[in-house]
């Protein structure tokens, strides 16, 4: 018995993959199937956003890959970061009058940040638009348990008021007991964590609109949302609409 107990254990440590059963590799799955024009010649194309989850019980895809093709046998294929819950939406965004293929997936971190890219196969060309990107905001901590928050500098500036935080604030030593400022010190402003398709009218068709935590003195402090809304124009995006959303 001794002896083939030893067998059994040698064979478990040199051997693992003879000894136990082998776990089955995630396999690729077909997320969403989709048939539009996106190359812009009248034909639809089929659209098929496929997967590769982590591990058979998680929700995550550690690959995520768009596969194209046409009546021609004609193929593209557009690799994604992956995520959780990982989408494809064919929405003109850059108003050239062919849809484009606009992904996104959840990160899965506490920020609620999402991976997005968007791509267009106008005339068989696959080509990826960038995503905005907010320029300038700016915002400090001031006397009397004020934040000053800026979203451009035309904008007139905000005042926040952060007195419901003077006990966490006085305690971080931002401030005295009284209010006055201690150290300057600068918000937290996250990435853009969400982007959302957004029909701006029938003549101008969709453009985007964003999502921005700005956060006190820490990441889970959060005191509001930058909310902005994007058009493609001349081949880049412009604002058409910033503000302030208060926590």
């Amino acid at each position: 018995m001794k002896f083939l107990t030893t067998i059994i254990i040698c064979s478990i440590i040199l051997f693992p993959g003879q000894s136990v059963m082998a776990q089955k590799a995630p396999e690729t799955v077909e997320i969403d199937s989709l048939n539009e024009d996106v190359t812009g010649d009248g034909q639809n194309e089929k659209i098929v956003l496929k997967g590769t989850p982590f591990s058979a019980e998680s929700n995550y895809y550690r690959d995520v890959w768009a596969e194209i093709t046409n009546e021609l046998d004609e193929s593209w294929e557009i690799f994604y970061e992956g995520g959780y819950e990982p989408s494809l939406q064919l929405v003109d965004l850059n108003d050239d009058g062919i849809k484009d293929l606009f992904y996104q997936s959840a990160s899965g971190g506490s920020g609620g940040l999402h991976h997005y890219q968007l791509s267009t196969l106008r005339n068989n060309e696959l080509n990826e638009i960038p995503l905005p990107v907010q320029e300038y905001l700016e915002g400090a901590f001031d006397d009397s348990f004020i934040v000053i928050f800026r979203l451009s500098p035309s904008h007139k500036p905000t005042e926040i008021d952060v007195s419901n935080r003077a006990e966490e604030y006085t305690r971080l030593g931002i401030y005295d007991e009284e209010g006055k400022l201690l150290e300057q010190k600068s918000v937290l402003i996250d990435p853009i964590a969400f982007f959302e398709s957004k029909l701006i009218s029938k003549s101008k068709g969709y453009g985007l609109k964003s999502y921005q935590q700005i956060n006190g003195a820490y990441h889970s402090d959060q005191l509001g949302t930058v909310e902005t809304l994007w058009y493609f124009e001349n081949g880049e995006w412009i604002i058409l609409q910033t503000e302030w959303i208060p926590a």
